[in-house]
């Protein structure tokens, strides 16, 4: 054991204690799951963007071989209520009722309309044809601006209004500064819909009440604890009769962070039935049905002296909302509003945001969560400013960026940035990117009017994660708290179990949480089991999202092993007839000061601890111990990404040539982990760049709703990333960690799509929408090029 613990486990690269059970199958999908008497579920889908049920019957369906209900929305409208949004942004928010199975009328393409019971899948989707649905059809209600202009069609006709809320924040005098600038810049962009493509689709299963009068629900979820209370609400099944189970689950990047009719409707049906109930969702069906991410309209404006020195910025913001709003859809558009200043010092900000109903699929969370899309619009407005200034891209960041020596510093949109280094990260990345050699190449280019244009795309960010603080959820009215829960059982064995309330879907928690545990137990990495995703097992947590996972649950982590360690020290101090102030605890084992030959490892206290032949008097026989964690503040890792971009002016494509990251996410646990974190990151944010976008036609049909007219990026379409870190630890956890998981997608979406206008500004380009595909990058320039022949 003392081989194994001379090197500390946090800060070293180990293999995923996971992924030998993944990579050789023995793993258990929510669709793999199979239970006696088992029964399947299919869900018929509205074809219409928007319209009324004349009427539903489901007769036919019954008829059908091996289909052993059917039901309508009306049928089951009496033991289900409203799908549930937890935040209610604003006191005057519009929240419509959200059946799982619409009633009266449907709001989007995918809607569901009914539902099928089977003895197999097969049979239960082959079923669906035979429900008879009557539609009325009903104007669609698709853009934005439309559906707030007087007298347009509403998506919720009772609720008078497609305005959902109307939220604002302010600081300084924002029109002052404007006022005594010497120039203004103004946006406008557009943050396309984005469509979650876990590797995993979406997958439940029920079953009814056992002889404890117990549900079991499977669901390949993000959050098991939100998803327990909520379903019981939903359901009326009492909360401490119904388990929540998120077995292995294959990525969610926010998708799966969500509370879904179909959870409802599987635990509604178990009950009916008597039987296991389970639905696992096509790719089709989940792009259709799955919430989107993204979906707004960006209005930007940037005030500035000459000399680059930026007085203060204005975003008025639509963000869609969709035909309902899910678990936290009104909420994610305002992640953001703290963030459009960046890592920027001005006098001045003002934002407000008007949520906006539409007959699309609902939108919530999705990687980022909109911090990406408040860096695109800062990152992209000030290349904008230094273009009409005549200044290097990068030299007005730094006239304008928080200096290393400031920090603890309050940004303008109130939030305290605790530590960070912008100058260090960006020197760093320079240096590996040959950020001045590639100018001078670009410039070489363009003097020669090569048709492959060079761009170079700037990309200085910052980010708020960890989402956490209770007091500051209450403030935004966000109903549930963002404290999580870890507790640490020592086994008589002298093996160790963390028990966790953070849910892992590809993270490496498990992974993590076993080093962290390992070093402050000074027990072996291999003698860690990590316990999560079972409400039953784990019944106390907040579940992960917003990069939340490290700086919060894993922070638990530590603090609860410090409360191990502090009962074990008592016990040892009893057993060594020695005085707990004298005793050293180091690798494992307590030791008393001028005694070395005096000691006791953790293992043999907690063996005593279970016989509890010899305890201090009036204490519990236990070193166990758990621990809560609220932290007063969020973590905010930043750093610099370079992306060098080929533009073809003649096809129109777009190529990335290289791409430069250096990050700071504070202290590390394990860089190989935190390295496939932002390499996801990075494919995340390139994808919204240059490739994917959700579509649709002018009646509301979902016309990218299969991955062949969806283009996800594979590893072909994506360079090789160079990455580097500096570290600045945080001061708000005693770990000094900060969140890593959405780092890459936040960054390097305008680091893509600055270097794209970068290349192309030469020519008179400005903006390229994205996804910056070859076929909107050819017209751009086309259109460039004939406002300069009629000039």
């Amino acid at each position: 054991m003392t081989e194994q613990l001379a090197e500390r486990e946090v800060g070293r690269s180990r293999t995923r204690k996971e992924d030998a059970r993944l990579v050789t199958g023995r793993t258990t999908w929510t669709d793999n799951i199979a239970l006696p008497g088992l029964l399947h579920m299919a869900i018929l889908r509205s074809p219409m963007a928007h319209a009324a049920i004349g009427h539903v019957d489901v007769t036919p369906a019954l008829e059908r071989p091996g289909v052993i209900a059917a039901f309508s929305g009306r049928d089951l409208a009496g033991e289900m209520g409203s799908m549930p949004c937890v935040w209610p942004v604003t006191e005057d928010i519009v929240m419509p009722d959200h059946p799982a199975v619409a009633v009266g009328e449907v709001r989007y393409v995918g809607d569901p309309v009914a539902v099928v019971i089977a003895r197999d899948r097969y049979a239960a989707a082959d079923a669906l044809e035979a429900v008879d649905v009557d539609y009325t059809p009903l104007p669609p209600v698709l853009d934005l601006e439309d559906a707030l202009a007087d007298g347009a069609p509403l998506v919720h006709g009772d609720k008078g209004t497609n305005r959902c809320y109307t939220w604002p924040l302010a600081t300084g005098d924002y029109e002052a500064e404007k006022a005594r600038a010497d120039v203004v810049v103004h946006r406008r962009y557009t943050q396309q819909r984005l469509i979650p493509n876990a590797m995993e689709p979406r997958a439940v299963v029920a079953t009814p009440p056992t002889a404890s009068h117990e549900y079991t629900l499977y669901s390949s979820t993000q959050v098991p604890h939100i998803a327990r209370v909520t379903l019981s609400m939903v359901t009326g099944i009492p909360e401490h009769r119904l388990r929540v189970v998120a077995p292995d689950v294959g990525g969610g990047f926010g998708s799966k962070l969500q509370v879904y009719g179909e959870e409802a409707l599987a635990l509604v049906l178990a009950r009916r039935l008597g039987r296991p109930v389970k639905w696992t969702e096509s790719r089709s069906e989940g792009y259709q049905a799955t919430h989107h991410g993204r979906g707004q309209l960006q209005d930007i404006e940037l005030a500035a002296t000459r000399d680059g020195k930026v007085l203060g910025m204005r975003v008025d913001l639509l963000a869609d909302m969709g035909a309902y709003l899910m678990l936290i859809t009104p909420g994610t558009p305002l992640l953001g509003a703290f963030m459009y200043p960046g890592i920027y010092k001005m006098n001045a900000y003002t934002f407000n945001c008007t949520g906006v109903f539409t007959t699309k699929t609902p939108t919530d969370a999705y990687r980022g969560a909109g911090r990406p899309e408040a860096t695109f619009a800062i990152e992209r407005t000030m290349d904008e400013l230094a273009a009409e200034l005549g200044l290097d891209p990068m030299e007005l960041r730094r006239r304008n960026w928080i200096g290393h020596d400031e920090f603890p510093y309050t940004s303008i949109s109130g939030l305290t940035y605790d530590s960070g280094n912008y100058e260090a990260a960006t020197d760093r990345a320079l240096a590996l990117f040959g950020y001045h050699d590639l100018r001078a190449e670009q410039r070489v280019r363009s003097e020669r009017n090569d048709p492959v244009r060079l761009g170079i795309g700037i990309s200085t960010y910052t980010e708020m994660c960890g989402l956490a603080p209770s007091r500051i959820l209450r403030d935004l009215r966000y109903v549930a708290g963002g404290w999580e829960a870890a507790a640490i059982r020592m086994l008589p064995t002298g093996k160790v179990e963390v028990v966790t309330g953070t849910s892992p879907h590809g993270q490496g928690h498990a992974t993590c949480w076993s080093q962290i545990a390992a070093d402050a137990l000074g027990v072996p990495f291999d003698d860690v089991e990590v316990v999560h995703g079972d409400t039953k097992a784990a019944p106390q947590g907040m579940d992960t999202y917003g990069s939340r996972s490290l700086v919060v649950g894993g922070v638990a982590v530590h603090q609860a092993a410090q409360k191990v360690v502090a009962k074990a020290r008592k016990v040892a101090a009893h057993l060594l007839e020695a005085n707990e102030a004298d005793l050293e605890f180091s690798g494992g084992t307590f030791s008393v000061k001028g005694s070395p030959e005096a000691t006791k490892t953790i293992q043999e206290v907690a063996f005593e601890t279970f016989s509890s032949h010899d305890m201090p008097d009036g204490m519990e026989p236990t070193i166990n111990a758990e621990h809560l964690v609220d932290p007063d503040n969020f973590s905010y890792p930043h750093g610099t990404h370079l992306c060098a971009v080929e533009v073809d002016t003649e096809t129109g494509r777009a190529r990335i040539r290289s791409y430069v990251c250096v990050d700071d996410v504070g202290k590390v646990i394990n860089p190989m982990i935190v390295q496939g974190q932002i390499h996801g990151g990075l494919a995340q944010g390139i994808a919204q760049a240059l490739f994917e976008e959700a579509v649709y036609d002018t009646e509301g049909n979902l016309v990218s709703g299969t991955m062949a007219d969806y283009l996800v990026p594979s590893a072909p379409d994506l360079p090789s990333f160079v990455t580097d870190r500096t570290e600045t630890p945080a001061t708000s956890n005693p770990l000094g960690v900060k969140g890593v998981g959405e780092a890459g997608t936040i960054a390097s979406t305008p680091a893509v799509v600055n270097a794209v206008v970068d290349a192309l500004r030469p020519l008179g380009v400005s903006n390229v929408a994205m996804p910056c595909t070859p076929e909107r990058i050819w017209q751009a320039v086309k259109k460039a090029r004939a406002e300069e022949a009629t000039a």
